[in-house]
């Protein structure tokens, strides 16, 4: 058998091998990692832009309520300028810096969005600006948790590709692939604002 039938034989064998070793999929799944983490940013995003239309709608309102609105346009100016791109995803520090970040401003969402705030104006009740806005960042924080949980599951299937047999041996040698951080969030950031008009009774 000459060198080059054998090396031809070969050839088909040493990708099979290859391709059984993580060779491409683990790239696929930190792909499928980075594009979930792209969605979690998008969210927190949208919601960033629709406080600032929050804040200036309860300004019209609210003229005493400075202290609120003061603590939700810094909660959201932190939360803009703590940025973490798809590469810092190994890095639990950074991850766990936008996540804090990211809890102060649902936190200070909620204080604006509170019953002590419909007390003090009761006609933000029947604004329909407001009204409009308080639906769109309730959607929000629903589609902000269903991304983290689409992360966090892109996160799982990877990290158990590049710690098992076969893919370890190719995400190891050629990728020197690094575990990606879950999303922890924060005591009570899982939970979407809860608005209450304090309509009871």
């Amino acid at each position: 058998m000459t060198i080059v039938r054998r090396i031809g034989l070969l050839a088909p064998l040493a990708a099979l091998s290859l391709s059984g070793c993580g060779l491409n999929s683990v790239p696929t799944a930190e792909e499928t990692v980075n594009a979930k983490w792209a969605n979690v940013q998008s969210e927190y995003q949208r919601r960033n832009d629709l406080i600032g239309n929050l804040v200036e709608t309860v300004k019209g309102y609210a003229k005493q309520e400075k202290d609120v609105l003061i603590a939700v346009t810094q909660a959201r100016s932190r939360a803009t300028s703590t940025q973490i791109s798809a590469a810092d995803l190994s890095d639990p520090a950074k991850v766990r810096a936008y996540n804090e970040a990211q809890t102060q401003v649902g936190n200070s969402v909620s204080r604006l969005l509170g019953p002590a705030i419909f007390e003090a104006y009761p006609d933000l009740k029947s604004n329909e600006n407001f009204l409009t806005l308080q639906s769109q960042l309730e959607g929000t924080e629903n589609s902000i948790l269903v991304s983290r949980n689409d992360y966090n599951e892109a996160v799982r299937a990877y990290n158990t590709r590049i710690r098992t047999f076969p893919d370890a041996i190719g995400a190891k040698i050629f990728y020197g692939a690094k575990p990606k951080v879950p999303f922890e969030a924060a005591s009570g950031a899982d939970k979407a604002v809860k608005v209450d008009f304090n309509t009871a009774g």
